[in-house]
């Protein structure tokens, strides 16, 4: 008996799919008509903002109204608990210029700033995978393969093969 079959590979390849997807989704947080919202956003704008994305993805999905929901109030505790990373990636950034733009390169700033930065992606991406779990355990199988695929088309990645059942 093989301890990993084709069913386990499929099953694995989804699950990746489905959290690239929803990455994609709180990376999209930001986004607004395919430009960067301006970083002083409001709470309020940004819940806006969420909402309108949160309304496009239901209809890709099919969602029902109990998903909905569901779904809306951890999409946007994941993106309130996320927005503050924002500031403190900026000044991660603004450490790292500073540090390169001195007479001499600072390479413990430079390492200071890069430690912190990979600390950062760490954090947004444990609460990312958190909201994955948490918004793949409302969706059907189904329903979790077409937001792979809306999200793998949003971004020019094609849509994802449909895992085959049984196999």
């Amino acid at each position: 008996m093989k301890l990993i079959n084709r069913n386990t590979v499929i099953a694995f390849i989804a699950g990746a799919g489905l959290m690239a997807g929803i990455g994609a989704v709180a990376a999209q947080v930001g986004m607004h008509h395919g430009m960067m919202m301006d970083a002083s956003a409001t709470p309020a704008q940004v819940s806006e903002h969420v909402d309108h994305m949160l309304k496009h993805l239901y209809v890709e999905i099919d969602a029902t109204p109990a998903q909905q929901a569901q779904i809306g109030p951890l999409v946007h505790q994941a993106v309130t608990d996320l927005l503050p990373l924002r500031s403190q990636l900026q000044a991660d950034h603004t450490q790292f210029v500073q540090a390169l733009t001195q007479s001499s390169v600072d390479r413990n700033s430079l390492e200071a700033a890069r430690t912190a930065h990979l600390q950062l992606a760490d954090q947004a991406s444990k609460r990312i995978v958190q909201l994955i779990g948490d918004v793949g355990n409302v969706l059907t199988p189904t329903q979790r393969q077409a937001l792979v695929n809306h999200l793998q088309q949003m971004h020019g990645h094609g849509a994802a093969p449909p895992a085959t059942p049984g196999q």
